[in-house]
């Protein structure tokens, strides 16, 4: 599902990753970071998608609440279980949104 974003300009915090092997715990951690970050201020939506490279655009309303998410501590719990089991990379890169265009039937 494409996320309804407002009018730019707004925040993309753009996650790259490749996967371990390791399956335990993942979908439901990955889950629950979706349903604490929608509960998150200043959160305004996601996208993902994986097939060998997984990608996770989650769209924030300014810096300040993109850094209370990354402080948040079950999300970093997340993040070191991603780093010690999940994944073999991953890359985060955050952009200012400044345009958006888009089509719809």
């Amino acid at each position: 599902m494409i996320a309804k974003t407002p009018l730019p300009p707004y925040y993309a915090v753009i996650f790259s990753n490749l996967r371990t092997a390791v399956e335990e715990g993942y979908s439901e951690m990955a889950t629950l970071m979706v349903e604490l970050a929608e509960q998150q201020e200043g959160f305004l939506g996601i996208e993902s998608v994986r097939e060998d490279l997984g990608i996770t655009v989650s769209y924030w309303q300014d810096l300040d609440s993109i850094r209370n998410w990354k402080m948040h501590v079950d999300h970093q719990v997340a993040q070191q279980k991603g780093r010690t089991d999940w994944y073999k990379a991953y890359k985060t890169r955050i952009a200012k949104v400044e345009r958006d265009y888009g089509f719809e039937k």
